[in-house]
Protein backbone atom coordinates (compact mmCIF):
# COMPACT_ATOMS: atom_id res chain seq x y z
CA UNK A 1 0.00 0.00 0.00
CA UNK A 2 1.06 3.59 -0.46
CA UNK A 3 2.19 5.77 2.40
CA UNK A 4 -1.17 7.59 2.28
CA UNK A 5 -3.08 4.30 2.60
CA UNK A 6 -1.26 2.08 5.14
CA UNK A 7 -2.39 -1.47 5.79
CA UNK A 8 -2.99 -0.78 9.49
CA UNK A 9 -3.83 2.67 10.81
CA UNK A 10 -4.25 3.57 14.49
CA UNK A 11 -5.81 6.94 15.28
CA UNK A 12 -5.79 8.55 18.74
CA UNK A 13 -6.21 5.24 20.55
CA UNK A 14 -6.84 5.40 24.31
CA UNK A 15 -7.76 2.95 27.07
CA UNK A 16 -9.22 4.09 30.36
CA UNK A 17 -10.12 1.82 33.27
CA UNK A 18 -12.41 2.69 36.18
CA UNK A 19 -10.57 3.61 39.34
CA UNK A 20 -10.44 1.11 42.21
CA UNK A 21 -13.17 1.49 44.85
CA UNK A 22 -14.78 4.34 42.96
CA UNK A 23 -11.58 6.37 42.71
CA UNK A 24 -10.29 8.33 39.75
CA UNK A 25 -10.20 6.55 36.40
CA UNK A 26 -6.82 5.30 35.19
CA UNK A 27 -5.72 6.19 31.65
CA UNK A 28 -3.23 3.51 30.68
CA UNK A 29 -2.41 5.12 27.32
CA UNK A 30 -3.82 7.86 25.12
CA UNK A 31 -3.15 9.64 21.82
CA UNK A 32 -1.56 6.50 20.37
CA UNK A 33 -1.01 6.94 16.63
CA UNK A 34 0.95 4.74 14.23
CA UNK A 35 0.81 3.06 10.83
CA UNK A 36 1.98 -0.31 9.59
CA UNK A 37 2.42 -1.16 5.92
CA UNK A 38 1.71 -4.46 4.20
CA UNK A 39 4.48 -7.00 4.77
CA UNK A 40 6.13 -4.92 7.51
CA UNK A 41 7.44 -6.46 10.75
CA UNK A 42 6.98 -3.99 13.62
CA UNK A 43 8.04 -4.53 17.22
CA UNK A 44 6.84 -2.46 20.17
CA UNK A 45 8.67 -2.30 23.46
CA UNK A 46 8.43 -0.41 26.72
CA UNK A 47 8.21 -0.94 30.45
CA UNK A 48 5.53 -3.14 32.01
CA UNK A 49 2.26 -1.30 32.58
CA UNK A 50 2.45 0.99 29.54
CA UNK A 51 -0.35 -0.87 27.76
CA UNK A 52 1.47 -2.84 25.04
CA UNK A 53 -0.62 -5.99 25.49
CA UNK A 54 -3.81 -3.93 25.72
CA UNK A 55 -3.04 -2.34 22.35
CA UNK A 56 -2.44 -5.80 20.87
CA UNK A 57 -5.74 -7.06 22.31
CA UNK A 58 -7.55 -4.09 20.77
CA UNK A 59 -5.95 -4.84 17.39
CA UNK A 60 -7.04 -8.47 17.79
CA UNK A 61 -10.60 -7.41 18.62
CA UNK A 62 -10.37 -8.98 22.08
CA UNK A 63 -10.64 -5.63 23.89
CA UNK A 64 -12.36 -2.34 23.14
CA UNK A 65 -10.66 1.05 23.04
CA UNK A 66 -12.04 3.86 25.18
CA UNK A 67 -11.34 6.27 22.33
CA UNK A 68 -9.84 6.24 18.86
CA UNK A 69 -10.06 3.99 15.83
CA UNK A 70 -8.32 0.97 14.34
CA UNK A 71 -8.46 0.40 10.57
CA UNK A 72 -7.02 -2.65 8.85
CA UNK A 73 -6.99 -3.06 5.09
CA UNK A 74 -9.45 -0.19 4.73
CA UNK A 75 -11.98 -1.53 7.25
CA UNK A 76 -12.56 -0.67 10.90
CA UNK A 77 -11.63 -3.42 13.34
CA UNK A 78 -14.66 -4.53 15.36
CA UNK A 79 -14.29 -7.80 17.22
CA UNK A 80 -12.14 -10.88 16.58
CA UNK A 81 -11.55 -12.13 13.05
CA UNK A 82 -9.62 -14.90 11.32
CA UNK A 83 -7.97 -12.10 9.34
CA UNK A 84 -5.83 -11.60 12.46
CA UNK A 85 -3.80 -14.46 13.90
CA UNK A 86 -2.72 -14.15 17.53
CA UNK A 87 0.16 -15.82 19.36
CA UNK A 88 0.18 -15.21 23.11
CA UNK A 89 2.93 -15.68 25.69
CA UNK A 90 1.54 -19.13 26.49
CA UNK A 91 0.99 -21.65 23.71
CA UNK A 92 -2.78 -21.99 24.47
CA UNK A 93 -3.04 -25.41 22.83
CA UNK A 94 -5.95 -27.80 23.36
CA UNK A 95 -4.29 -30.53 25.47
CA UNK A 96 -6.60 -33.35 24.32
CA UNK A 97 -5.69 -32.82 20.64
CA UNK A 98 -2.52 -33.80 18.80
CA UNK A 99 -0.27 -31.31 17.02
CA UNK A 100 -1.99 -32.06 13.72
CA UNK A 101 -5.44 -31.81 15.27
CA UNK A 102 -4.65 -28.49 16.95
CA UNK A 103 -3.53 -26.96 13.66
CA UNK A 104 -6.30 -28.66 11.67
CA UNK A 105 -8.90 -27.19 14.02
CA UNK A 106 -7.78 -23.69 13.02
CA UNK A 107 -7.68 -24.59 9.33
CA UNK A 108 -11.20 -26.03 9.46
CA UNK A 109 -12.45 -22.88 11.19
CA UNK A 110 -10.99 -20.81 8.38
CA UNK A 111 -12.16 -23.02 5.51
CA UNK A 112 -15.12 -25.13 6.77
CA UNK A 113 -16.01 -26.41 3.29
CA UNK A 114 -12.65 -28.11 2.69
CA UNK A 115 -12.35 -31.88 2.78
CA UNK A 116 -10.51 -33.72 5.56
CA UNK A 117 -7.65 -34.47 3.18
CA UNK A 118 -7.34 -30.82 2.14
CA UNK A 119 -7.37 -29.68 5.76
CA UNK A 120 -4.73 -32.25 6.71
CA UNK A 121 -2.44 -31.35 3.80
CA UNK A 122 -2.75 -27.64 4.56
CA UNK A 123 -2.05 -28.17 8.27
CA UNK A 124 0.95 -30.39 7.55
CA UNK A 125 2.47 -27.71 5.33
CA UNK A 126 2.76 -25.35 8.29
CA UNK A 127 3.74 -28.08 10.73
CA UNK A 128 6.67 -28.83 8.41
CA UNK A 129 7.50 -25.12 8.12
CA UNK A 130 8.09 -24.90 11.89
CA UNK A 131 10.16 -28.08 11.89
CA UNK A 132 7.68 -30.42 13.60
CA UNK A 133 7.28 -33.07 10.91
CA UNK A 134 7.34 -36.42 12.70
CA UNK A 135 5.73 -34.97 15.84
CA UNK A 136 2.32 -34.30 14.31
CA UNK A 137 0.65 -37.14 16.25
CA UNK A 138 1.98 -36.13 19.66
CA UNK A 139 -0.14 -34.34 22.23
CA UNK A 140 1.05 -31.15 23.99
CA UNK A 141 2.00 -33.10 27.13
CA UNK A 142 4.58 -34.95 25.03
CA UNK A 143 6.20 -31.75 23.70
CA UNK A 144 8.83 -29.41 25.07
CA UNK A 145 8.02 -25.74 25.70
CA UNK A 146 9.71 -24.72 22.46
CA UNK A 147 7.82 -27.32 20.46
CA UNK A 148 4.51 -26.19 21.93
CA UNK A 149 5.25 -22.63 20.89
CA UNK A 150 6.08 -23.84 17.39
CA UNK A 151 2.64 -25.45 17.22
CA UNK A 152 1.13 -22.09 18.19
CA UNK A 153 3.08 -20.40 15.40
CA UNK A 154 2.03 -23.07 12.88
CA UNK A 155 -1.59 -22.70 13.92
CA UNK A 156 -1.51 -18.91 13.58
CA UNK A 157 0.17 -19.02 10.16
CA UNK A 158 -2.07 -21.84 8.91
CA UNK A 159 -5.15 -19.61 8.69
CA UNK A 160 -3.13 -17.29 6.43
CA UNK A 161 -4.10 -14.15 8.35
CA UNK A 162 -3.72 -10.71 6.89
CA UNK A 163 -1.88 -9.75 10.06
CA UNK A 164 -0.05 -11.66 12.79
CA UNK A 165 -0.16 -10.35 16.37
CA UNK A 166 2.41 -11.72 18.83
CA UNK A 167 2.60 -10.95 22.55
CA UNK A 168 6.10 -11.90 23.76
CA UNK A 169 5.79 -15.37 22.23
CA UNK A 170 9.33 -16.43 23.15
CA UNK A 171 9.65 -14.85 26.59
CA UNK A 172 9.36 -18.11 28.55
CA UNK A 173 11.84 -20.05 26.40
CA UNK A 174 15.53 -20.64 27.06
CA UNK A 175 17.95 -18.62 24.97
CA UNK A 176 18.93 -21.47 22.63
CA UNK A 177 15.35 -22.51 21.87
CA UNK A 178 14.31 -18.89 21.45
CA UNK A 179 17.06 -18.32 18.91
CA UNK A 180 16.06 -21.37 16.85
CA UNK A 181 12.38 -20.35 16.74
CA UNK A 182 13.27 -16.74 15.90
CA UNK A 183 15.20 -18.03 12.90
CA UNK A 184 12.21 -20.15 11.86
CA UNK A 185 9.94 -17.10 12.19
CA UNK A 186 12.24 -15.04 9.96
CA UNK A 187 12.16 -17.73 7.27
CA UNK A 188 8.38 -18.05 7.35
CA UNK A 189 7.83 -14.29 7.25
CA UNK A 190 10.23 -13.98 4.32
CA UNK A 191 8.33 -16.71 2.47
CA UNK A 192 4.81 -15.45 3.23
CA UNK A 193 5.44 -11.67 3.34
CA UNK A 194 3.44 -11.65 6.57
CA UNK A 195 2.53 -8.37 8.27
CA UNK A 196 3.52 -8.64 11.95
CA UNK A 197 2.92 -6.61 15.11
CA UNK A 198 4.98 -8.04 17.97
CA UNK A 199 5.50 -7.11 21.60
CA UNK A 200 8.92 -7.80 23.08
CA UNK A 201 11.08 -6.75 26.02
CA UNK A 202 14.19 -8.11 24.31
CA UNK A 203 16.16 -5.39 22.52
CA UNK A 204 18.26 -7.85 20.55
CA UNK A 205 15.15 -9.74 19.44
CA UNK A 206 13.62 -6.51 18.16
CA UNK A 207 16.77 -5.66 16.20
CA UNK A 208 16.96 -9.13 14.67
CA UNK A 209 13.31 -9.37 13.62
CA UNK A 210 11.81 -5.97 12.96
CA UNK A 211 11.70 -3.35 10.23
CA UNK A 212 10.71 -0.67 12.74
CA UNK A 213 10.73 -0.55 16.54
CA UNK A 214 8.15 1.54 18.39
CA UNK A 215 9.12 2.74 21.86
CA UNK A 216 6.38 3.40 24.41
CA UNK A 217 6.76 5.84 27.27
CA UNK A 218 5.88 4.82 30.81
CA UNK A 219 2.25 4.80 31.91
CA UNK A 220 -0.14 6.11 32.92
CA UNK A 221 -0.95 8.21 29.83
CA UNK A 222 1.64 6.25 27.88
CA UNK A 223 2.19 7.00 24.20
CA UNK A 224 4.34 5.92 21.27
CA UNK A 225 7.25 8.21 22.09
CA UNK A 226 9.76 7.27 19.39
CA UNK A 227 10.02 5.12 16.29
CA UNK A 228 13.34 3.53 15.30
CA UNK A 229 13.94 2.57 11.67
CA UNK A 230 15.89 -0.67 11.59
CA UNK A 231 18.33 -0.20 8.72
CA UNK A 232 20.16 -3.52 9.10
CA UNK A 233 19.79 -5.30 5.73
CA UNK A 234 17.91 -8.56 5.32
CA UNK A 235 18.44 -11.46 5.45
CA UNK A 236 19.84 -11.07 8.97
CA UNK A 237 22.00 -13.56 10.80
CA UNK A 238 22.40 -13.20 14.55
CA UNK A 239 26.08 -14.13 14.30
CA UNK A 240 26.82 -11.25 11.91
CA UNK A 241 24.42 -8.34 12.52
CA UNK A 242 26.68 -6.81 15.19
CA UNK A 243 29.30 -6.20 12.48
CA UNK A 244 27.05 -3.73 10.64
CA UNK A 245 27.86 -0.04 11.25
CA UNK A 246 24.27 0.73 12.31
CA UNK A 247 23.94 -2.07 14.88
CA UNK A 248 25.43 -0.39 17.93
CA UNK A 249 23.83 3.03 17.31
CA UNK A 250 20.43 1.32 17.15
CA UNK A 251 21.05 -0.83 20.21
CA UNK A 252 22.47 2.03 22.25
CA UNK A 253 19.50 4.19 21.34
CA UNK A 254 16.99 1.51 22.41
CA UNK A 255 18.73 0.80 25.70
CA UNK A 256 19.09 4.51 26.48
CA UNK A 257 15.37 5.01 25.93
CA UNK A 258 14.38 2.12 28.18
CA UNK A 259 16.82 3.09 30.92
CA UNK A 260 16.25 6.84 31.06
CA UNK A 261 14.26 8.64 28.37
CA UNK A 262 11.07 6.59 28.76
CA UNK A 263 10.75 7.93 32.31
CA UNK A 264 11.37 11.52 31.25
CA UNK A 265 8.90 11.53 28.38
CA UNK A 266 5.84 11.98 30.61
CA UNK A 267 7.02 15.33 31.92
CA UNK A 268 8.22 16.50 28.51
CA UNK A 269 4.87 15.56 26.95
CA UNK A 270 3.09 18.21 29.00
CA UNK A 271 5.45 20.97 27.87
CA UNK A 272 4.01 23.67 25.54
CA UNK A 273 6.53 22.82 22.81
CA UNK A 274 6.13 19.04 23.05
CA UNK A 275 6.03 17.35 19.61
CA UNK A 276 2.61 16.17 18.43
CA UNK A 277 4.03 13.02 16.81
CA UNK A 278 6.73 10.49 17.75
CA UNK A 279 10.35 11.27 17.00
CA UNK A 280 12.02 9.04 14.42
CA UNK A 281 15.52 7.67 14.78
CA UNK A 282 17.16 6.66 11.51
CA UNK A 283 20.77 5.39 11.69
CA UNK A 284 21.33 6.42 8.06
CA UNK A 285 21.25 10.04 9.26
CA UNK A 286 24.51 9.30 11.06
CA UNK A 287 26.45 8.74 7.84
CA UNK A 288 27.07 12.38 7.02
CA UNK A 289 27.87 13.27 10.62
CA UNK A 290 30.36 10.46 11.10
CA UNK A 291 33.99 11.64 11.20
CA UNK A 292 36.18 10.70 8.26
CA UNK A 293 38.45 8.69 10.50
CA UNK A 294 35.58 6.43 11.49
CA UNK A 295 34.67 5.89 7.84
CA UNK A 296 38.19 4.71 7.12
CA UNK A 297 38.20 2.31 10.04
CA UNK A 298 37.10 -1.13 8.84
CA UNK A 299 36.61 -2.42 12.38
CA UNK A 300 33.18 -1.63 13.84
CA UNK A 301 33.55 -0.57 17.46
CA UNK A 302 30.87 -0.07 20.08
CA UNK A 303 30.15 3.62 20.86
CA UNK A 304 31.43 4.81 24.20
CA UNK A 305 28.99 4.33 27.05
CA UNK A 306 26.96 7.45 27.69
CA UNK A 307 27.66 8.89 24.22
CA UNK A 308 25.09 7.45 21.81
CA UNK A 309 25.41 9.08 18.41
CA UNK A 310 21.78 9.83 17.57
CA UNK A 311 19.77 12.29 15.56
CA UNK A 312 16.04 12.68 16.09
CA UNK A 313 13.62 14.17 13.62
CA UNK A 314 9.89 14.56 13.91
CA UNK A 315 7.77 12.03 12.02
Amino acid sequence: MSASHPFLQIENLARVYPGPAGGDAVTVFDHVNFRIHKGEFVCVTGHSGCGKSTILNILAGLDTASAGNVFMDGREVAGPSLDRGVIFQSHALMPWLTVLENVSFAVKSRWPSRSKAQIRDHAMRYIELVGLKGAEHKKPSQLSGGMKQRVGIARAFSIEPKMLLMDEPFGALDALTRGVIQDELLKICAETQQTVFMITHDVDEAILLSDRIMLMSNGPHARIAEIVNNTLPRPRERSAIHKHAHYYPIRTHLVDFLVSRSKLFGGQRAAPDAPSSPSVFDPEDLTEAAPAAAAEDSVVSMPQAGKPHIHLVNA
